[in-house]
């Protein structure tokens, strides 16, 4: 398919694939902090309290192993002191609409249609060889960075493959696109009539803009 298997000496790459990378899940709100003092004890305080304190604070949080795809660009993937990835994860979960993905007539909608569309996230397909055994996607949306040195030391166990050539090329546009779009409401340059059109064919109502009431 679209992937590549790199030598495990290969150096990272935007683009390669890797399992099992930490995602930290916190509530900031709610934070189980250890004191330091002679009797250690645990509490929950709020990140803000925390943040006061202007010093590291020992904390318990969730970390769960995900699969994730280097963003750094290659120039610096050699250098900068962490990684930044994008998380992995089934095509349905990140577009909910992706679950009839298992039928090729709507996979093949989706992906030459909606992946023009939708930015957030960059399709990937099976490959039971890397554990993709059902339809993914990266999704821009959650960034993660690991230590490069760690990803060095460990890249034989953690990566597991590459985009090929047409995909890295593919995917590195999607990036871009992604970090420099500008948000806007497509309907705001309509007149009245053609306001009134648009919101016809949306199932919910729109907030017109000034000149279209």
């Amino acid at each position: 398919m679209i992937y590549d298997f790199p030598d495990p000496q290969a150096l990272i790459r935007q683009g390669d694939i890797f399992q099992r990378i930490p995602r930290v899940e916190l509530d900031p709100a709610r934070l189980l902090v250890m004191s330091d003092s002679p009797q250690p004890k645990t509490e929950v305080l709020d990140w803000l309290k925390i943040a006061a304190r202007m010093e590291r604070t020992p904390a318990l949080v969730s970390v769960r192993p995900v699969y994730a795809i280097v963003i750094t660009q290659d120039c610096d993937a050699g250098r900068v002191e962490d990684i930044a990835l994008c998380e992995v994860d089934r095509f349905d979960v990140i577009y909910p609409a992706g679950k009839d993905a298992r039928y090729p007539k709507r996979t093949m909608d989706l992906i030459t249609k909606q992946s023009r569309i939708n930015l957030k996230w960059f399709y990937l397909p099976r490959e039971p060889r890397i554990g993709f055994t059902v339809p993914m996607a990266a999704d821009f949306q959650s960034v993660l960075h690991v230590s490069r040195a760690y990803l060095e030391q460990n890249v034989a166990a953690l990566r597991l493959a590459r985009l090929n050539q047409i995909a890295d090329e593919h995917f590195r546009e999607r990036l871009a696109e992604y970090f420099r779009r500008y948000p806007y409401d497509e309907w705001y340059p309509l007149d009245k009539a053609e306001f009134e059109e648009y919101q016809r064919s949306k199932p919910e109502p729109i907030q017109p803009y000034p000149w279209q009431e």
